[in-house]
C-alpha cells in the first residue's frame, strides 16, 4: 500500500467513493450502532472529545492525547484565515 503521501487525487477520490458505498451497505440497526459506537471518539486513544472554538472554527479535540480533528471544510475555513499558521503553532505549543 502507498504512503498517504503517495496518493494521487484520483486514487482519493476513488477511496472516498468506496468508503461511502461501505458505509451505505450497513442496515438500520448496524448503522445505529456503529455511530453510537464511534460518535465524538477519538480515533487515536477512543476518548469521548469535546468541540471547541479555534480561531472562530468549531473543531473537535481530545482532551486526553490532544489530538484535533477537522470536519469537511474547517481546514478550508481555518486556511483562509490570516495569521492561521501562527495560530497553528501557538495552538499546538510548538
Amino acid at each position: 500500500m502507498s504512503n498517504a503521501s503517495d496518493f494521487t487525487r484520483e486514487e482519493i477520490v476513488a477511496l472516498r467513493a468506496q468508503r461511502q458505498a461501505d458505509g451505505d451497505s450497513l442496515q438500520g440497526e448496524e448503522r445505529a450502532r456503529q455511530r453510537t459506537l464511534h460518535w465524538m471518539r477519538c480515533c487515536k486513544c477512543g476518548t469521548q472529545m469535546d468541540e471547541i472554538v479555534f480561531r472562530g472554527v468549531r473543531v473537535d479535540k481530545c482532551l486526553r492525547c490532544g489530538g484535533i480533528y477537522l470536519d469537511d471544510g474547517e481546514l478550508e475555513q481555518l486556511v483562509g484565515k490570516p495569521g492561521w499558521i501562527e495560530a497553528l503553532r501557538s495552538f499546538f505549543g510548538s
